[in-house]
């Protein structure tokens, strides 16, 4: 009794382990439900290591245990379901490399808990056939066209036509797995659900794929393709920065706004609905899945326009409206490995004997062994009819000049590709040029470049020369200004002097006595520098007019002096105007082709 009451209470542990953790994952924050449920059964396959197991694994699997016999409304017991699953992942271990094997018992005890806590709500300790089928082969890994494909042989009759009843309980069964992740509100079976999937009457096995895997699928389903692209994208990197948490790279979904120009947000932005500036949750949002770089979207528009990519590509292969029903091979000796069927294949066409029976004693084979048998029996079969119809004459040069047609036109299709390749080569190599931010000519001509270098050098040089001189023209005219004042009032001093003491010469107070008035005015009205200290750093006929001993007339030496001044800068003037002159001309000669001697000529 204790025993039991451990295994019960650890039975109960396990159950509730898987759901614990998927809370603790905050799947819940996800405002939209169609990626909430995708996200919480995405974390059921990887936790119980269904994401390993391909679907062609699980067929095989679902063959060695014998559930292809048995009716869909028949019931296993819980231990039979335990040791089908052992059998998986003792299986997958197998083809594992050693350092990527799993934990068999703790992946069996959660999906066994899963399975029993979606499927057998009511605790019989009983599951159906077709409950196992349809919940594995739905949450097992590979490819969903894979999955669609071996759900509707179980689905449709022996013409290959798709069963309504059948598919109804396949619905009813596939959408408990969003009730057990607490999705049901949303994703709930419901009476109309069948018909809303599939409003014609005859529904074939590509038109079953072409509604399951359009954009959008039905609503009912619409978390299951999402499922698959969300296996994709996990480790899909984009190199834009998100425009709301500001996150400089992306992992998994991209998400551009089709309304807000460049707006673009992460996976975690999107599904939590955050938003900043002008954009809005209500904006319509466009899901991109890969990372393509402007030169490859240049060049797949070119193409595109030119007509080497298909516009619509087919979200499936098309395959035969007869399906391919599954072979009676119960009583059929299988070889072991897939390796020896295909050489026993080409023993058998050549003639060879066929391995021994020890080698031939294995009861279960992949299902692709299945369907290479099959393939080389209906060869077989064609091979022996064409063998036994000879064709006349005419229908061989029919045949012969069909042959030839079909190969005229793929050569002409081959030489119009390889055209289309040499215009987008051409094309490609135009943009390229357009794009180059130097000048052809000026790469041509690199001492042209340097001339017009130097000569836009030397105009800047001038330039601060002449910056340079006009501000010492502004302080010597400043400074003249306040000689000619000090010049009048020496003349009205002499003047005066002279009207009071007629017995002095006016020559002396013109001539020896000029500096003493300003060394002895007083410091109220008149400045204690001499004019020579007022003119310091100032040279030519200025300072030779205020030189102490030299008798000469300073109002003329003081015009003198500004008329040197004007002259210079007319000459710097005239020097700089000159080199601006050359300097356009070069710009022009060298935008219009104007060779090196030219220019040269025009600046001798």
């Amino acid at each position: 009794m204790i025993e039991e009451g451990s295994k019960r209470g650890k039975a109960m542990v396990e159950k509730r382990q898987l759901f614990m953790e998927m809370r603790a994952q905050n799947f819940d924050v996800i405002r939209l439900s169609t990626y909430r449920t995708a996200c919480k059964l995405r974390f059921v396959q990887k936790r119980c290591n269904l994401h390993l197991v391909d679907v062609w694994n699980m067929i095989e699997a679902f063959r060695d245990s014998g559930l292809n016999t048995l009716d869909h409304n028949a019931e296993i017991n819980v231990s039979r379901l335990e040791t089908i699953l052992s059998s998986i992942y003792y299986q997958l271990n197998k083809r594992l490399p050693t350092t990527h094997q799993i934990n068999v018992e703790q992946s069996i005890g959660l999906l066994l808990n899963f399975m029993v806590a979606t499927y057998d709500s009511e605790s019989h300790g009983k599951l159906t056939v077709f409950s196992m089928k349809a919940m594995l082969s739905t949450m097992c890994g590979g490819k969903i066209v894979d999955k669609l494909r071996y759900i509707f042989s179980q689905i449709s009759d022996s013409s290959g036509m798709m069963v309504f009843a059948k598919f109804d309980q396949f619905l009813r069964e596939v959408l408990k797995l969003p009730t057990a992740v607490f999705e049901g509100p949303s994703f709930g079976y419901t009476e109309h659900s069948v018909r809303t999937c599939f409003p014609q009457q005859k529904i074939m096995l590509n038109t079953f794929l072409d509604v399951l895997m359009a954009d959008p699928p039905p609503q009912c389903l619409v978390w299951l393709p999402l499922m698959h692209r969300l296996a994709n994208v996990e480790n899909v990197f984009h190199p834009v920065e998100c425009s709301y948490c500001r996150s400089e790279s992306m992992m998994g979904f991209r998400y551009r706004c089709q309304q807000c120009h460049g707006y673009q947000l992460c996976q975690s932005c999107f599904w939590r609905g955050h938003a900043n500036g002008p954009h809005s949750n209500q904006h319509q949002m466009k899901e991109h899945s890969s990372w393509k770089s402007p030169a490859k979207k240049l060049s797949h528009a070119i193409s595109k326009s030119l007509g080497c990519v298909p516009i619509g590509e087919p979200p499936h292969p098309v395959f035969p409206e007869q399906a391919e029903r599954p072979q009676e091979l119960a009583h059929t000796v299988q070889p072991k490995p897939v390796a020896n069927n295909m050489n026993d294949t080409i023993l058998m066409s050549s003639g060879a004997p066929t391995p021994t029976k020890s080698v031939l004693e294995s009861p279960s084979r992949l299902d692709e062994e299945h369907r290479l048998i099959a393939r080389y029996a209906a060869r077989l079969a064609a091979e022996a009819g064409n063998s036994t119809q000879q064709c006349p004459p005419t229908d061989l040069s029919f045949n012969f000049d069909a042959n030839k047609q079909q190969r005229q036109l793929i050569a002409e299709l081959e030489n119009k590709n390889r055209e289309i390749l040499q215009e987008i080569q051409r094309l490609r190599l135009e943009h390229e040029q357009a794009s180059q931010p130097t000048p052809e000519k000026a790469q041509q001509n690199p001492t042209l470049l340097t001339e017009l270098r130097l000569l836009r050098h030397r105009k800047d040089e001038l330039e601060r020369r002449m910056s340079a001189l006009q501000e010492s023209r502004r302080e010597l005219m400043v400074q003249l200004e306040g000689l000619m004042r000090l010049l009048k009032d020496e003349e009205q001093k002499q003047a005066s002097q002279s009207g009071s003491s007629p017995h002095s010469s006016p020559s002396h107070g013109a001539g020896c006595s000029m500096p003493m008035p300003i060394r002895s005015t007083s410091a109220g009205s008149t400045p204690t520098h001499t004019p020579q200290d007022c003119l310091a750093g100032v040279g030519g006929d200025v300072l030779e007019a205020f030189a102490q001993g030299v008798p000469r007339n300073l109002r003329n030496d003081l015009l003198v002096a500004a008329d040197s001044i004007t002259n210079t800068m007319s000459s710097l003037v005239k020097e700089l105007h000159s080199v601006d002159d050359v300097a356009e001309e070069e710009d022009a000669n060298m935008r219009n082709g104007g060779d090196r001697g030219t220019v040269r000529l025009q600046r001798h």
